[in-house]
């Protein structure tokens, strides 16, 4: 099999993966796939989403960001707190805080050369207890009075929820800076030769830091619409979403070494992660088979994405 050949097998891989399965759970549950499933389906996967595409450019960078959910709950505590005193405003609030969390994980990796897997966890801590002091350790609920500002979010416009619509934006604004911008580029190129990257006079620094910092909006922006959903903030509540948003890069094509994929292939990934989750429910699979699969499936799309060329050696 040709190079080329090979490179389309696995970038249709994903997609065709996401079609088997869907017709596997159709045969095993006729009634799961129907139009108000269909919808539900894509509502509850835009915040794993949201987190999976800004997690999507670091990863497309070879490095990681550990920190994801951290900033993610620290969005929604902010949210839920400043709703009463900024109304719409406080969805802009949380993101630029986010935007800072991830601003200092790329200063700890780039600036002290410390490996992105260190920089972010110590940086999710940070971040994770700031968001237990705000909040008082302690769920925030947003009033009654103040619910009115959840509406873009939790509304519907001509029968579709405004989640989907608000993920359709954030895919389309991850694709267009990955794909039409220098900035996105250059870090598809750093992942996968980041040497040759630095000879050419690109600022290699630089361009990790925005996609920390943009990594860092995109999880704020995770939380924020998960604080609307739950119309609260919890400063632990997205705690669970580290290893679904890192599969749904992983599983969608993004190689882990960096250098293929992106946003557009977190979409597919996105949606294998959760179609398994809530098909493998509905059909009443055991909760030990999920992780079983779940993890299984993740550790194929590792080993088939993995660019072993960058790897002199595994440790």
């Amino acid at each position: 099999m040709s190079i080329l050949s090979r490179r389309q097998l696995l970038a249709a891989a994903p997609t065709l993966f996401l079609i088997i399965l869907t017709v596997l759970i159709i045969i095993a549950s006729p009634g799961f796939f129907r139009g108000s499933t269909i919808l539900v389906i894509l509502a509850d996967s835009v915040v794993l989403f949201t987190l999976a595409a800004g997690l999507s450019f670091v990863i497309l960078l070879g490095s990681i960001d550990l920190s994801v959910p951290a900033v993610a709950s620290l969005g929604g505590v902010i949210v839920a707190l400043t709703i009463p005193s900024l109304s719409y405003a406080a969805f802009p609030v949380a993101i630029l805080a986010g935007a800072a969390a991830g601003l200092m994980s790329g200063v700890v990796h780039v600036v002290l050369r410390v490996p992105s897997f260190i920089a972010t966890l110590a940086t999710g801590g940070v971040v994770s207890g700031l968001a237990l002091f705000i909040s008082s350790s302690r769920t925030v609920t947003i009033a009654g009075e103040y619910r009115y500002v959840l509406t873009p979010v939790i509304g519907t416009t001509f029968g579709i929820p405004n989640i989907i619509l608000i993920g359709a934006v954030i895919g389309l604004i991850g694709v267009y800076i990955q794909r039409y911008t220098k900035f996105g580029r250059a870090i598809r190129a750093i992942g996968a030769n980041e040497s040759a990257v630095r000879a050419s006079g690109i600022h290699v620094g630089r361009s990790k830091l925005i996609a920390f910092t943009i990594a860092g909006a995109f999880a704020a922006a995770g939380g924020a619409l998960l604080a609307a959903r739950m119309t609260s903030g919890n400063p632990s509540g997205a705690e669970q979403l580290l290893l679904p948003a890192i599969a749904a890069v992983l599983v969608g094509g993004t190689a882990i070494t960096g250098g293929t994929g992106g946003v557009a292939h977190t979409v597919i990934g996105t949606l294998i992660v959760i179609v398994m989750r809530i098909g493998m429910t509905f059909m009443g699979v055991d909760a030990f088979a999920q992780q079983i699969l779940f993890g299984t499936v993740l550790i194929c799309a590792i080993a088939l994405t993995l660019n072993r060329g960058l790897l002199q050696v595994v440790k």
